[in-house]
């Protein structure tokens, strides 16, 4: 099993930018970046192979954040800009597992089931 922790989140008013960072226990193939609302299901918003880098966005964040990595660190980092009320969620850092959350972007997919413990991201109008 992989361990993760995150830091980062907190408030920021609209248009605002913040980063999140997450540290894993050990190298994987890929980590992601997913979102939870109250009452509604959690959803990719960032993922990245860290073997070469390739990353990939859902359509609502794409432009705006921007994920990247530290592999001497085993840390991925979630740059987050023009932030909009809407993006106001409980943030999971995730790393690739073999059974878990399906996360796509265009044709690529990984399956996520190692968990951080969630940071919260406020953004006020």
């Amino acid at each position: 099993p992989v361990h993760l922790v995150e830091s980062g989140g907190g408030s920021v008013q609209t248009g605002g930018s913040m980063r999140l960072s997450c540290t894993a226990s050990g190298a994987t193939p890929s980590m992601a970046w997913f979102r939870q609302v109250p009452g509604k299901e959690r959803e990719g918003v960032a993922a990245i192979y860290t073997t070469y880098g390739h990353s990939y966005y859902s359509d609502s964040v794409e432009g705006r954040f921007t994920i990247s990595q530290d592999n001497a660190k085993n840390t991925v980092y979630l740059q987050m800009d023009s932030l909009e009320p809407e993006d106001t969620a409980m943030y999971y850092c995730a790393a690739e597992a073999s059974q878990g959350e399906l996360f796509c972007g265009g044709v690529y997919c990984n399956v996520f089931g190692y968990w951080g413990q969630g940071t919260q991201v406020t953004v006020s109008s």
